[in-house]
């Protein structure tokens, strides 16, 4: 498993955190910054973890800011991706299950990094359920 993670200032230091869990875990990591709590905009790190996950360079994308809310609407803007905003591990299982989310967003401000971790888990653990939910997520994309 690949995952690809970035962040701004505000998830830096989870961000550094997840990364050293993961590579415990035997995951590999594609890290597009930022490299430090200096402040930094967040679509220069998440724009390039949804093109990972989009051309398939990494099973799954981490984006971490404040909120979460301005990395879930950044990576949202690609075609193929589908980011959940999670705070609390039932967001993290249905986004995965019903949605078949492939961008698990944090905001680093409002969660633990225990919970963070936690939430990290249970997102590349639970599988897509497909079925009804199948048709919903094929209809998310613009047709243009």
């Amino acid at each position: 498993m690949t995952i690809s993670i970035g962040s701004d200032h505000a998830g830096f230091e989870y961000k550094q955190k997840l990364i050293e869990f993961m590579i415990g875990k035997g995951i590999q990591v594609i890290d597009h910054g930022t490299d430090s709590d200096r402040s930094a905009d967040y679509p220069d790190h998440v724009h390039p973890v949804a093109r990972d996950v989009e051309e398939e360079e990494a099973t799954f994308g981490v984006v971490l800011c404040g909120s979460g809310n301005g990395v879930a609407m950044t990576a949202n803007k690609h075609q193929s991706i589908r980011a959940a905003l999670c705070w609390n591990r039932e967001l993290a299982e249905l986004g995965r299950r019903h949605n078949n989310a492939n961008v698990l967003a944090l905001p680093a401000r409002f969660i633990s990094y225990d919970l963070a971790q936690e939430l990290f888990e249970v997102f590349i653990s639970t599988p897509f359920e497909g079925g009804r939910h199948l048709r919903r997520v094929l209809k998310m994309p613009v047709k243009c």
